[in-house]
């Protein structure tokens, strides 16, 4: 078992500013989750994921409660979940994952970013086949033997197991799978008595550019000033 393979994370918020961003993202999630399969996480394996999440960034209970709460009623914004995708400086990769009640303002912020920070919004495909969507699990190794857990979740798609950082840089088990066999790695952990840490679908990079740390850092304020934005939820990358 080797390190697996991480992209470069954006550093710029200040602590607080990204707690309240976790936050924001998380009711969003747990709103899109509810909407679809309802209140109770036992009957909705999205919402459990997304409860998980929040434990993994200390949002309190209170706050998770009442996200279930308002996605329950009729004043609740219909959040659509849209896909953007554009090149960012020195033709860097990116993919943007967004929850929005207003698709013009967001398309509009979205393109003005781009364009003052040196890059291009792109059109539906032009980038994430570049990417492949993959269910991502981190887990605190202790008391974890990796090699044995290997084998026995395969059968329940598993596909890469490795070391990996987690929210603070503490070290963790990152365990993926294919987009499609999501469901079955969750059940198959759960099935074992292991609570992930965090459970997330990320869009993983086929190959990766890597620049100096001037270059890297012109992209990395345009992820960051993306990062910013109300309506969107995760911005991936292929820059290590």
């Amino acid at each position: 078992m080797g390190r697996i393979f991480e992209t470069r994370k954006s550093t710029m918020f200040a602590r607080w500013d990204r707690m309240a961003k976790q936050f924001t993202r998380i009711g969003k999630e747990i709103a899109v989750a509810v909407k679809a399969g309802g209140p109770e996480p036992a009957n909705n394996p999205a919402l459990r994921r997304c409860m998980q999440n929040a434990k993994s960034v200390n949002m309190p209970k209170d706050k998770v409660e009442a996200a279930i709460k308002r996605a329950q009623g009729k004043e609740m914004d219909n959040y659509e979940e849209i896909l953007y995708e554009g090149y960012g400086p020195h033709g860097v990769a990116l993919v943007i994952e967004t929850a929005t009640d207003n698709n013009q303002r967001t398309v509009a912020n979205l393109r003005s970013y781009f364009n003052k920070l040196g890059g291009s919004l792109g059109t539906s495909g032009s980038v994430s086949f570049q990417f492949n969507k993959m269910g991502v699990f981190k887990l605190n190794p202790q008391g974890l033997n990796s090699e044995e857990l290997e084998l026995e979740l395969i059968d329940a798609g598993l596909e890469e197991l490795g070391e990996g950082t987690g929210e603070n840089g503490e070290e963790v088990l990152v365990l993926r799978c294919p987009f499609n066999q999501f469901g079955s790695l969750q059940h198959g952990l759960e099935e074992k008595g292991i609570t992930p840490i965090s459970a997330e679908l990320e869009w993983i990079p086929q190959n990766t550019v890597e620049l100096g740390e001037e270059q890297a850092q012109e992209v990395l304020k345009l992820i960051d000033r993306i990062e910013q934005d109300e309506d969107v939820q995760k911005v991936f990358h292929n820059l290590v």
